[in-house]
């Protein structure tokens, strides 16, 4: 088994298909929503990607085979006063999980992060998505806590429709 994580280049057209293409499997998935990318974020969200600043991303190669992905943006810890490395989506085809490829696509964003002198990755997770809590607890990651007294972090959303 040949496994490497590389670097993504959107401008690369067979990068960008592939990428997208796994992108789509995880929207696919449950644990990713289960409906897919819409028609829209096919069409637009390459050449979108290409515009974000702070943007950093690797496909993960099995014997030649693009086998999963990992999507990062730049932030900043105001409490650190330091960057820091959010990983927006981690992505393993379904059929090669369990084989260590989240684990080195992590290694990669782990090492980009100490090159970009971030102060430490971040992430998240849906609660019953056990393989994957499984998977960032062996590479150290753990709930977001201040004071053990104020419980953990949560992640919230609110949706901005402009029709």
């Amino acid at each position: 088994m040949n496994l490497a994580v590389r670097s993504l280049d959107l401008s690369d057209a067979d990068q960008a298909l592939i990428w997208l293409d796994l992108l789509d499997h995880y929207a696919s998935d449950p644990m990713g929503g289960g409906d897919g990318l819409s028609e829209y974020a096919k069409l637009n969200l390459v050449g979108a990607m290409r515009e974000v600043p702070g943007f950093h991303g690797a496909l993960a190669w099995l014997d030649g085979q693009a086998v999963g992905l990992i999507d990062c943006f730049a932030g900043f810890s105001t409490f650190a006063a330091k960057p820091l490395l959010n990983v927006h989506d981690i992505v393993v085809r379904a059929d090669r999980r369990g084989q260590g490829i989240g684990r080195a696509l992590l290694a990669w964003a782990e090492q980009r992060a100490a090159e970009l002198g971030c102060c430490k990755l971040t992430l998240e997770v849906l609660s019953k998505n056990h393989g994957a809590m499984a998977c960032y607890e062996r590479a150290g990651y753990m709930p977001y806590v201040l004071d053990p007294q104020a419980g953990h972090a949560l992640f919230l959303q609110k949706f901005i429709d402009k029709d």
